[in-house]
């Protein structure tokens, strides 16, 4: 009795992914960066990430979780309780606060005063939380360009 009710438990769990009906994975980026105010030893941002759907199918969210990596280093990480759809073959933007710690934005500034001042890699990692069990992740790469006396001070 107790193997049946795995087997469809099991099943209702694979189905309900399933039913997601997503193909191809979500593209995200990170279109923009607003400070927010911080606490003590720490900075905030709102980042602003845009979610492409390349499916067929809409896709529904109420929660969203993020972690910035930047120069190969964790950098940020942020939740929003936004909820929303993205349409198919659509995207939408959505901003997400995140905290900095300070370990962190000293980390970068030694990285920045020792090397390349103007690009620095990052790396976005995140899931968008469906109702119900479902949740999608996803992932994306990319360089982000600094302006040119960014480093000035660093020297």
């Amino acid at each position: 009795m107790q193997l049946k009710r795995v087997l469809v438990l099991t099943a209702f769990l694979l189905s309900a992914c399933a039913g997601l009906g997503l193909r191809e994975p979500l593209n995200v980026n990170v279109v923009g960066m607003e400070p927010l105010a911080g606490e003590g030893m720490e900075a905030r941002f709102a980042v602003k990430i845009r979610i492409q759907n390349p499916n067929d199918t809409p896709l529904e969210f109420n929660g969203v979780s993020l972690r910035l990596d930047l120069r190969g280093s964790s950098f940020a990480t942020g939740v929003s309780d936004a909820a929303g759809t993205v349409p198919r073959f659509g995207e939408t933007v959505l901003t997400v606060p995140v905290t900095v710690p300070v370990s962190a934005i000293i980390q970068q500034v030694v990285g920045f005063a020792t090397s390349d001042r103007t690009r620095a890699d990052y790396r976005l990692r995140g899931r968008l939380a469906g109702p119900g069990f479902g949740a999608v992740g996803f992932e994306s790469t990319g360089e982000i360009t600094l302006p040119g006396d960014f480093g000035a001070g660093a020297r």
